[in-house]
Order: structure tokens, then C-alpha cells, then sequence
């Protein structure tokens, strides 16, 4: 025991050695979550107090249940292969396949992947000849999940209207169509299993009597129907329930949107009348200010259990802010900042650049092709590889050339049109007898083939047509529409990141567009070409080799467990982060403050946060406002790398003298780009336009007759830049 106990705090001895009680542990971030379990199960084996066959422990994926077997292996000379430490679907599966009979089920059931769910009930949809457009699969799906996790048959549901009625039996005639075939869900997996044990007594007493220690990892993560398995499980509201050991961090709670209840901590300290609530509130892994940049955003949450993160390694380094003009510049700073980390012997796998929305990673993927540094998207895909961008793309190329028959295929029948597997054999037969492309082919079809995917067509003859004199970005912006691809992602209940990424494509022809140098009113045409052929040297260039040294993207909620020794935290602009959604919902801001809590605390050395006074949002320039998350952090831990300089439209930045340091709120001196002979002016200049009306200098680029200025005029006009020469701007 000596040597299992060495090197624990007090608190985290104190919660491995509790007696066996109901017990609420609050790991904070990076306060040894995982070692205070394994710790536990071991020290409960070890003592004698509980066998093997009697320890039940759930996590919430599969990585995290192989770590703590790895580790008790390590630190007890037993044979872990038998006992019970797993995912909730996992035990659950276990479970049932024990007791398939009193589930109903055959013994040699199958479990439905969530593409295989969505296949079932297309198959579903089609046997009933049920309009799929009006009850989209995906949104089926949704639904049907969403009612098992909260523990419902379609007789429990309520249903206010025709439509949600029509839903329920539909999700009755899905249920009826698993069983006939012996295949589950993952959500029937979880509800089978917790109305097995509610159902059958003897069973149900049989595991409450056996697993008298139940370990839960990640507890501010369940949903009401894991709670209820749980409380089931573990006996409560018997004489002798066991001892459940929850582990979990209220602050880091940022799955809402999937169906977890933080609620469910508070829940449980009541109705297991909990005597021992022990704080994990010593921090290994980050240094001191940023612990304290993050205590202070999350203390402005009223609904918590309260814990105050804290470590003996020091202060460390201040919080960097910068503050950019525009989304671009934002991501060349963060690019030629990770330069010079690197030239300074940082490892780029130790570099994460983090993001509230998938569609922000497309700026900063550009600047990191633009400038040949290996990258990887954790936990998604790439910008140019994602399925929505990826069917864009593909009805942009047969705009572009109708004879390409990936892209024909590809979209043919997406968004879905009728158009059957038979109908696209005939088509593709008759494309090798005739030597075709499948769209030229078509018109040697006949009969139903020939009316539905000629109807697709000229779907495409009439893109072609209309966009024919629309600038690139117009042209997508119309294709978008006229495919039915945003019609489609609407309807998917998490479709919100996809739409944003389409979005991002039409930003992404507008930024491209620029670069090449186009005159505002060049057509798409050519364009068209260049801009494909870039999307495609994108999607494919600069992909990290396995084990090559790689900076790491991804979406702060991919982020959660992980840490950096360098974090870049972008886009800190209300609206974007906290998120816009979040002020509508209930308790939505706090999820989004819990979420800048996870992002901050992911740092282990260096923390930098930034945002753009200027963002391209759905083609067009918006101007943001300061995430109010930042104005929860003392100044006292921030260093400003930009000058803020007061002037009429606000705070105003100067990206390009980024490597100046300055304190927060100071009125730096003149920055150096301010020596250039700009006729008089300097950036922080109030001037005024005749077209344009008043707005301020924020940013400029060369001398003399080849001066040019970035002028923000605001909600009116914009940002713009101008040529000196030209543009006879008047100083106010």
C-alpha cells in the first residue's frame, strides 16, 4: 500500500481511501481524474474490501476504459480480462448478451452503426412509401434517438400535432422493424438494458447484490436515461445501495447539445444524500496565470458546484492577445507566430490552434497550404475533404465540365431525387457502349431513366445558364441554393456546422478571388477553373505523413481532455464565441462559458487568444464585437501584442507591427509602419471619404505614390482599401 498511495495529494488520497459511501469527486482539469480512479479500484482490490467480479466502472469511450485496465495492470499483479470497466453501450451490451432472452432479443443479435440506423429507416421509409422530404431520414433518426435517450417508447411520447404523431408511429414501425430482424441501436442498447433490470426483479437484484462498488468517470456527462440505468444499477432507494464513486467536473459540462444533463451532479449529491464532496483543485498541468484566467471566466456562472484551480509551478508566462483587422490577418499572425515558436524549438505536434465552429479552421488551412506547414484536423476532416463541401464542389465541376464523371455521380442523386440504383446501372451501361461521359449518355436514355436523371440535367444546363455572368462567388452562393444542398442540411439537427461550412466556401471564392487579383466585376468563368483547381491542391497537399510532427486543429469541443504546450484560442468575437445560439437558449451562455473554460485550460505553457475586428461571414465583411469572455479575465494576466487605440468606431488594432509588445489599454506610441510617407496620414487617423463618408486608418501598405490605406467606415461601407493616390482621403 505504501507504493500505490505514494505521490497522491491529500485530496486525492482522501477520495481513494473514502469509505464505502456514495462519494462526489470534482476533478478539476488536469487534477489526475484518471489516477484517483484506477487508484481507487486498486486500493478497494488490495484491501480486500471488494473482489474483481464486485467492481463495476463506466467511462465514456473506449480509450479511456483501455487506460485504466492498462494501469491496474501495472499496479496489481491480477488479470483484468474479466472485469467490468467499460463504456456505457459496452457494459449494456455485455449485459444483454448474458440475458438475451429475458430482453427479448436472439442470442446472435447484431448492433446497427449510426449509418446502419440511417440505412434501416430509409429502407423503413421506402417499404411504408413515406415522403422522405417530408420526413427526412437523418431528421428520423434524430428523433428516434433522442426519445430513447430520454427513456421513451413511442407510447410515452406526447404528441401535440399531426406531424410529431406521424413521427412516433413511424418510430413504432422502426422498433418493430429491429425486431423482427434482431438488430439494436446504440440508444435501444442502453434503454433494452435499463428496462430489462427495471422489468426483472431477480436479475436486477442479482447485479445490485453483486456490484457493490460502482466507479463512474465523466458523471457531468450522462443523460437522463444513463443516470437512471446508474441509479437502477447501483440500488437506490434500497436498504444497502453501493458505493458509487462519481467522478466528474461540473465546470467542463459542454455536451448539452447531445443530451447530457449537468444537472444530473446536483441530482445525485441530493438523492444519494452524498456526506463526502472532495475537490481535485490542484492543477499538474498548466502554469498559474492561466489557471487564473480560467477560474475567473468560469466564476461568472451562477449554477455550480464551485471548485478554484490551482498549481505550484508558477505564473508562468502572461496571456497574449491579439487583436487583427480581419479574419486573414488573424491567421497570418497565428502562422508566422507558430514560425517563430518553432525557430525558437518548439515541436509543431506540441501547437494547437482551437476554434468555437469547424467552418473557421477554412482561413487558417489556407495560411498553413500557403505556407507549407504540415498540418492535421483532430478529430474531423480537412475543409476541402468535408461531404458537403466535397457535393459543392462536385456540381461547380460539372458546371465546369459536364463530361467529369465523379462529380456526376457523386451528386446525381444528392440531395436524393428518386433516381434508383437500376436507373444509374442502365446509365452507366449504356455511357461504355455509346464511349460517353455519363451526361452525355443520358440523352440516349429512354423511359424512367431518362425523365429522372434528365430532369438532373437539366438541373445542371440551368446552373450553367444563370450563373453564366455571376461573379465566383455568386455563382456558388446560387448553386448552394439551386442544388438543394442547403434545403438539405436544414433539415439535419446537427446541419448547422455543415451550412456554416458552405458558407465558408463562398468566403473562401471571395478571399480567393482577391488573391488572384480579380477586378470586381470579373465573371466566373474562368475563375471557376482556377478556384476548383486550388480547392483540389488544398484538399490534397500538406497532409501530415503518420508520425510526422504536425500543428494540431480542431474545434474546442474535439479539445476536451487533451493539452498543448501552446494553445492558440481564435475567433473571441461575440457572436462567434460564445456562439450566437447560446443567448436564446436556456443556460445556453453558461454552456459556452463552461466550453472558454475547457479551451483555456487545455494550455500548458503558453495561452494566445485572438479575434478580428472584421470577419467574412456568408460572403459579406462583419464587424464584430469583443467576446465578453474576455473582458472576464483580469487584465493583470493579459499582454497585448497590439496597440488599442480609442478612436470614434471603437478599439482598433495594427496586425501588421505585431511583433511590438504592448500592456493592456496603453495608447502605444506610433507603430513603425506609421513612418512611411502616407501623405500626412497614420493609421488611427479619423478621415473622411467623398463616397464613403468618415472612417479610421487601421492598417496601410507601402510608400510614396504606391501607399495604400485600410480604412474602417463602418456598418455604411465596410473595410476598404484604398490607393493614396486616388483616393483623396481628408483627415478629420
Amino acid at each position: 500500500m505504501p507504493t500505490l498511495l505514494d505521490n497522491l495529494n491529500p485530496e486525492q488520497l482522501a477520495a481513494v481511501t473514502l469509505p464505502p459511501q456514495p462519494a462526489l469527486i470534482l476533478a478539476g482539469a488536469g487534477s489526475g481524474k484518471t489516477r484517483v480512479l484506477t487508484t481507487r479500484i486498486a486500493w478497494l482490490l488490495q484491501t480486500g474490501q471488494v473482489g474483481q467480479s464486485g467492481i463495476l466502472a463506466v467511462t465514456f469511450t473506449n480509450k479511456a476504459a483501455r487506460e485504466m485496465l492498462t494501469r491496474l495492470s501495472a499496479a496489481l499483479p491480477i488479470n483484468t480480462r474479466g472485469m467490468w470497466i467499460g463504456t456505457f453501450h459496452g457494459l449494456c451490451n455485455r449485459l444483454l448478451r448474458a440475458h438475451y432472452r429475458d430482453a427479448a432479443l436472439p442470442q446472435t443479435f447484431q448492433i446497427l452503426d449510426t449509418a446502419d440506423q440511417l440505412a434501416a429507416i430509409k429502407r423503413l421509409l421506402k417499404a411504408l412509401n413515406v415522403d422522405d422530404e417530408k420526413f427526412p431520414p437523418r431528421e428520423l433518426q434524430y428523433f428516434i434517438s433522442a426519445q430513447k435517450e430520454a427513456g421513451l417508447r413511442p407510447s410515452a411520447v406526447e404528441a401535440w400535432d399531426d406531424f410529431t404523431r406521424r413521427k412516433v408511429e413511424l418510430y413504432a414501425e422502426y422498433d418493430a422493424q429491429c425486431q423482427r430482424e434482431g438488430v439494436v441501436d446504440f440508444a435501444e442498447l442502453l434503454l433494452r438494458c435499463y428496462e430489462l433490470l427495471e422489468r426483472n426483479e431477480p436479475i436486477r437484484r442479482h447485479y445490485q447484490m453483486r456490484f457493490r462498488h460502482v466507479l463512474v468517470d465523466e458523471f457531468q456527462d450522462t443523460n437522463v436515461l444513463q443516470y437512471k440505468w446508474l441509479k437502477l444499477l447501483a440500488g437506490y432507494g434500497t436498504p444497502e445501495p453501493a458505493a458509487v464513486f462519481a467522478v466528474g467536473d461540473d465546470d467542463q459540462s459542454i455536451y448539452g447539445f447531445r443530451g447530457a444533463e449537468v444537472g444530473n451532479m446536483r441530482d445525485f449529491e441530493r438523492e444519494f444524500r452524498v456526506a463526502n464532496v472532495i475537490k481535485l483543485e490542484q492543477n499538474y498541468r498548466s502554469h498559474g496565470n492561466i489557471l487564473d484566467a480560467a477560474n475567473a471566466i468560469i466564476a461568472n456562472n451562477a449554477k455550480r458546484l464551485g471548485k478554484n484551480l490551482w498549481t505550484d509551478q508558477g505564473s508562468g508566462e502572461p496571456i497574449r492577445v491579439y487583436e487583427a483587422v480581419t479574419d486573414q490577418d488573424e491567421a497570418r499572425w497565428i502562422i508566422e507566430e507558430i514560425q517563430q515558436l518553432v525557430r525558437d524549438g518548439a515541436s509543431r505536434s506540441d501547437i494547437a490552434i482551437l476554434y468555437r465552429s469547424n467552418a473557421q479552421s477554412r482561413v487558417v488551412e489556407h495560411q498553413l497550404f500557403s505556407t507549407g506547414i504540415p498540418y492535421r484536423v483532430y478529430g474531423g476532416l480537412r475543409f476541402f475533404e468535408r461531404q458537403e463541401i466535397k457535393h459543392a464542389l462536385a456540381y461547380l465541376r460539372l458546371i465546369a465540365n459536364a463530361d467529369d464523371d465523379t462529380a456526376f455521380a457523386r451528386v446525381v442523386n444528392f440531395p436524393t431525387r428518386g433516381i434508383g440504383a437500376r436507373s444509374l446501372e442502365q446509365l452507366a451501361d449504356a455511357a461504355r457502349v455509346y464511349g460517353t461521359s455519363l451526361y452525355a449518355t443520358v440523352s440516349h436514355l429512354s423511359g424512367k431513366p431518362a425523365q429522372s436523371i434528365g430532369a438532373f440535367v437539366r438541373l445542371i444546363e440551368d446552373m450553367r445558364s444563370v450563373t453564366r455572368d455571376l461573379p465566383l462567388a455568386e455563382m456558388i452562393d446560387h448553386v448552394l441554393d439551386a442544388s438543394g444542398l442547403r434545403e438539405h442540411y436544414r433539415h439535419e439537427k446537427e446541419g448547422e456546422d455543415r451550412l456554416a461550412n458552405l458558407d465558408e466556401l463562398i468566403n473562401a471564392a471571395v478571399n480567393f478571388a482577391a488573391e488572384e487579383n480579380a477586378p470586381e466585376d470579373d465573371t466566373g468563368g474562368d475563375d471557376l477553373s482556377r478556384f476548383l483547381s486550388h480547392a483540389s491542391l488544398e484538399a490534397g497537399e500538406h497532409q501530415a505523413d503518420a508520425g510526422q510532427e504536425a500543428i494540431q486543429l480542431m474545434t474546442v469541443h474535439a479539445a476536451k481532455g487533451l493539452e498543448f504546450d501552446v494553445v492558440f484560442l481564435t475567433g473571441l468575437e461575440d457572436g462567434l464565441f460564445p456562439h450566437e445560439n447560446s443567448i436564446t437558449e436556456m443556460d445556453g451562455l453558461e454552456e459556452e462559458r463552461r466550453l472558454m473554460y475547457v479551451a483555456v485550460t487545455r494550455a500548458r505553457q503558453r495561452l494566445y487568444l485572438s479575434l478580428a475586428q472584421n470577419r467574412m461571414l456568408h460572403g459579406q465583411t462583419r464587424f464584430a464585437i469583443k467576446s465578453r469572455f474576455l473582458d472576464e479575465i483580469p487584465e493583470s494576466l493579459l499582454k497585448w501584442l497590439t496597440p488599442r487605440v480609442q478612436q470614434g468606431f471603437g478599439t482598433y488594432a495594427t496586425p501588421r507591427n505585431h511583433s511590438a509588445e504592448f500592456p493592456a489599454g496603453s495608447r502605444a506610441a506610433a507603430p513603425r509602419n506609421n513612418s512611411r510617407d502616407l501623405g500626412g496620414l497614420r493609421i488611427g487617423q479619423q478621415v473622411r471619404h467623398a463616397k464613403f463618408g468618415a472612417g479610421v486608418i487601421v492598417s496601410a501598405e507601402g510608400s510614396g505614390q504606391d501607399a495604400r490605406v485600410q480604412v474602417n467606415f463602418g456598418a455604411g461601407a465596410g473595410v476598404k482599401w484604398l490607393a493614396l493616390s486616388v483616393a483623396k482621403l481628408e483627415p478629420i
